[in-house]
């Protein structure tokens, strides 16, 4: 399946897709997938991992907000999507940051995916108009 066919088939899209938009999409949800896993995954470490969940949990739920409103093309609101994007690479580097303070490999993983979709999230904003 393409995400970028979706939005292309919405009538107010026309086919003309935002190809930075999309991208920083789809990474959105991915980061939040494993965000989520990464909390879980801290939850049965035998240390005190309430900061690391805490992040992960927040990114995650933002990554998903953004991800959504992404897809979105009936009325947009850009200076809604882009304040969202703008939180969204704010909450990726914020928990990139926390997981880089374990050697846990999950944590590892997690915040090298917080790293790319704040880059993918970067690259789609000044496309956001």
């Amino acid at each position: 399946m393409s995400l970028s066919k979706m939005v292309g088939l919405h009538p107010d899209v026309a086919g003309e897709v935002n190809e930075s938009l999309v991208t920083a999409a789809r990474h959105s949800m991915l980061c939040s997938l494993f965000c989520t896993s990464c909390a879980d995954a801290c939850l049965a470490e035998d240390m005190d991992m309430r900061s690391c969940i805490r992040a992960c949990l927040d990114c995650a739920e933002i990554c998903a907000a953004t991800a959504r409103l992404a897809v979105r093309r009936s009325s947009q609101n850009i200076e809604m999507l882009r304040a969202q994007v703008e939180t969204c690479i704010r909450a990726c580097e914020l928990c990139a940051a926390e997981c880089e303070k374990h050697d846990h490999e999950h944590c590892k993983l997690c915040a090298t995916m917080c790293r790319e979709c704040a880059e993918d999230c970067r690259k789609a904003l000044p496309t956001i108009q």
